[in-house]
C-alpha cells in the first residue's frame, strides 16, 4: 500500500499518555523538581501499546508484550509515577516549530502530542501545562473521547 493511501485511510484512534518520573539518570537531573526528572510517552491503539522513552543519547521505542486491553497507565501509577492522559495526538501534516527544540524528554513528548502541546522546557513545566490546559487550547489538544 502506498504511503498516500495509508494517509487517506481512517486509522484506529490513537491515544497518548505522558508519564512523569522522579528517576534521574544523571546527577544534574537532580536539579529538577523532585518527582519530575524524566518524562516519556505511552501510545495506545487497536494493536496495543508503544512506549517512546527518550534516554540519554537515543530514543527507546518499545512494544510491551501485554494484551492490547492491558491498563498500562495504571501500571505506571502503581509504580509511583504520575500519568496524564489520554490525549488525542495532532493530525499528521500540521506544521510545527518543534524542529527548533533541542532533543530532550520534553521535546519528544511535545512532538508526540503535536504543535498544540503546551510550551515547556522541563518535565514539571509540561506536567503543569497539560494539567492546566486553558479554554483557548481546548480545541487544539483535548483528552481522547472528549468532544471537541
Amino acid at each position: 500500500m502506498s504511503s498516500l493511501a495509508a494517509r487517506g485511510a481512517a486509522p484506529d484512534p490513537q491515544r497518548v499518555w505522558i508519564v512523569f518520573s522522579g528517576r534521574a539518570d544523571h546527577r544534574w537531573l537532580r536539579l529538577l523538581r523532585p518527582g519530575f526528572c524524566h518524562c516519556f510517552a505511552a501510545l495506545h491503539d487497536a494493536s496495543g501499546w508503544t512506549v517512546l522513552d527518550p534516554l540519554t543519547g537515543r530514543l527507546a521505542c518499545a512494544r510491551p508484550e501485554v494484551a492490547p486491553d492491558f491498563d498500562l497507565p495504571r501500571f505506571f501509577r502503581r509504580a509511583g509515577m504520575r500519568v496524564l492522559g489520554p490525549f488525542a495526538p495532532a493530525a499528521p501534516g500540521r506544521g510545527s516549530l518543534l524542529l527548533l527544540a533541542p532533543f530532550c524528554y520534553v521535546s519528544v513528548c511535545r512532538a508526540v502530542l503535536g504543535p498544540a502541546a503546551p510550551r515547556a522546557w522541563t518535565p514539571h513545566g509540561l506536567y503543569r501545562g497539560l494539567r492546566n490546559l486553558g479554554v483557548s487550547r481546548k480545541e487544539n489538544l483535548t483528552p481522547a473521547g472528549m468532544p471537541r
